[in-house]
């Protein structure tokens, strides 16, 4: 009864595309040189064989075409689309298209003007045979049995903290999200990050539940004689093989999708740490759920210019109006932009339905675009607050798909850290801290290295299943003196010559004027070494407080970054691979601001301010603990407890014991 309540609106949808494919037809005729349309009449006719072909014929020649169209990252789908119009075309008289081009231009304006007229309508964005199409195909290679388990589904919102969601859902600027509160289906849970506020620790804590060893984004690591990237898809491999007891939060048939690590899903696309993976280095059959629509990719396309042209308006829009802080953006950035804020964004969303309808138990997936947009133009800016609007549109996408799902879906948004802002460590003193430390040491040379920008180049290195080149001294197997890294707020200092952990001691006399430049100045917070005869040391300009013992001479350097500060950097001291000299620049708690030691706006990586506050939207329903939690680890064992409480019994029982030091 209820399939055949809905056959009206059904047939009433169908027409309206129709009609309005050919009134782009009749509208395209007219304005392109290289097509005509003779009139209304052959325009109906004309779109209405467009579609059969793109419904009959696109499934099968895409089946065929999947691997051209992924290499060229959907350029050959743009081909192939033109080539099914173009041979439509043959078939009516009254229309005329003079050539692949000309057919390929008509492939992009039926998709702009439908896509515009459809919005405008309140047409819906996932067709019905597209629906129908990849849920077939998702059903065809689904390895689970129907059942009336929920699944679980975690849609994390990267860089987005809880206080700036909290504005955001107030202000009208996440009302999907909204909606879910005021409606009293979920609720808002706050958690705290622990020292490494950046996605591959967090993202190791909440999908393996083990975040030891992760000290930033990148450090050097002395016995392999260089630096190890989380972004890199042949590091996060390695970073993901130390954590991994192969039963992550995903084992259970789960999907990972554009995370860093993949939580032991063995189903993954756009994941760094499966890349190099051979047995999962095929292409993924999640890609055939975003190519199923002949239009997809001209429509991303089409959104994608739209999305440089708005980063560039946006960009000039900061300097005519003298904005502060801000930084310069490069059009080379608007490209990496409109990757991660589009293009990847789409696939993943398209992956995401796919595994609905293949009635997945349980995903994960990293919305990338607010992050990437934050930390270049701020925060809350009215761009970033425009991409977060566009993931909260594609985040009801996603709930809408679910109730075509074979199974009850249960949905968690939740982010893995949140992004503190300030003008940066450059422009606040005219030195970086790379300047300040070479200048300050005793060092003949140095390696230096910021490791948050190139985000989205990363993961469209994944897209492709293509590891990271290695470069500069790291190619050639040279060990520099000195190596200097940041992390947003967060700055690693190593002495890669030195064996083992370079005390305060050894430093003091090679280098005798770098501690006391890194502990007086205003930009620095404090900074973590290891003494032989007083054991782990925070060092400020107020104070000296002695993790071990507890001792504090002077003022606590770590009272601005919380109650748990203390027991953060104590756990980082016991990383193997922290670094000689841990530096946390300065927070202001007047300004809520830091200064990033990266070019960056927008910052995460150390303590201080939002970067440390993530947050979960969960249903109402889920067990939320009464005392605070702090770290990823602990994160994940409440996510593993939902699991559990919906019916999955793979994750009953069975907690893994992390890493020395892990936060209970």
């Amino acid at each position: 009864m209820t399939a055949l309540r809905r056959l009206p609106r059904l047939a009433l949808r169908i027409a309206l595309v129709w009609l309005l494919d050919a009134g782009a037809l009749l509208l395209l005729g007219a304005i392109l040189p290289g097509v005509s349309v003779e009139d209304f009449g052959v325009a109906v006719a004309a779109a209405a064989l467009i579609g059969l072909a793109n419904g009959l014929v696109w499934p099968l020649v895409i089946r065929f075409a999947l691997p051209v169209a992924v290499l060229t990252l959907g350029l050959g789908s743009l081909v192939l689309n033109g080539l099914v119009i173009l041979a439509a075309a043959q078939l009516d008289a009254g229309l005329r298209i003079d050539g692949l081009f000309s057919a390929i231009v008509v492939a992009l304006g039926l998709t702009l003007i439908t896509t515009l007229a459809g919005s405008a309508l309140a047409i819906d964005d996932d067709g019905v045979w597209t629906r129908n199409v990849v849920r077939r195909q998702a059903r065809r290679v689904a390895r689970a049995a129907p059942t009336d388990v929920p699944g679980l589904f975690f849609l994390e919102i990267d860089g987005l903290g809880h206080d700036v969601l909290r504005r955001a859902i107030r202000d009208g600027n996440a009302p999907t999200l909204a909606r879910w509160l005021r409606d009293g289906s979920h609720r808002l849970i706050a958690w705290e990050t622990g020292w490494s506020s950046q996605t591959g620790a967090c993202q190791a804590g909440l999908l393996h539940g083990d975040d030891f060893d992760y000290p930033a984004f990148r450090w050097w690591e002395k016995e392999r004689g260089k630096p190890m990237v989380t972004n890199h898809p042949r590091d996060a491999a390695e970073l993901e093989r130390r954590r991994s007891d192969g039963k992550g939060l995903l084992h259970e048939d789960g999907a990972s999708r554009a995370n860093i690590l993949s939580g032991d899903a063995p189903h993954t696309l756009l994941t760094m740490s499966a890349v190099g993976d051979p047995g999962r280095r095929r292409i993924s059959r999640a890609y055939y759920a975003y190519f199923a629509s002949p239009y997809n990719f001209a429509r991303t396309f089409l959104l994608c210019l739209a999305d440089i042209a708005q980063e560039r308006w946006f960009a000039a829009q900061q300097r005519r109006r003298d904005v502060r802080p801000r930084i310069d953006r490069s059009r080379s950035y608007a490209l990496m932009r409109a990757w991660g804020t589009v293009f990847q964004r789409d696939l993943q969303v398209e992956a995401i339905i796919g595994d609905l309808y293949a009635g997945r138990p349980v995903a994960y997936t990293t919305f990338l675009a607010y992050d990437e947009v934050a930390h270049h133009s701020g925060i809350e800016r009215a761009d970033a607050l425009s991409t977060l609007r566009r993931l909260d549109h594609q985040i009801a996408r996603i709930e809408a798909a679910a109730s075509h799902g074979p199974r009850p879906y249960r949905f968690v948004v939740l982010s893995d850290h949140g992004q503190s802002q300030g003008a940066t460590f450059q422009d606040r003193y005219g030195a970086s801290l790379e300047d300040l430390v070479i200048g300050a040491s005793e060092a003949g040379e140095a390696q230096v290295a910021a490791d948050e920008s190139d985000v989205a180049a990363g993961y469209a290195r994944a897209s492709l299943g293509r590891s990271e080149p290695r470069q500069g001294a790291e190619a050639e197997g040279d060990v520099p003196e000195l190596s200097v890294m940041a992390s947003g707020c967060l700055g690693l200092i190593s002495f890669p010559r030195e064996p083992g952990r370079a005390t305060l001691e050894w430093i003091e006399a090679r280098h005798p004027r770098l501690i006391p430049t890194l502990r007086d100045h205003p930009g620095i917070g404090f900074l973590l070494v290891r003494s032989r005869d007083r054991g782990p040391l925070v060092i400020g300009r107020t104070g000296t407080h002695e993790l071990e013992s507890g001792r504090v001479e002077g003022e606590s350097p770590l009272a601005p970054f919380g109650p748990n500060a203390a027991r953060h950097v104590a756990r980082t001291d016991g990383f193997p691979h922290c670094a000689d000299i841990m530096v946390n620049g300065t927070y202001w708690e007047d300004s809520d601001e830091v200064a990033a030691f990266e070019d960056l706006v927008g910052s995460h990586g150390g303590m201080g301010g939002a970067q440390c506050h993530p947050f979960a939207l969960a249903p109402v329903d889920f067990h939320a603990p009464d005392e605070p939690i702090v770290g990823a680890v602990a994160m994940h064992r409440l996510m593993r407890r939902w699991l559990a409480d919906l019916g999955h019994d793979a994750y009953r029982g069975g907690e893994r014991r992390t890493g020395a030091g892990s936060p209970a």
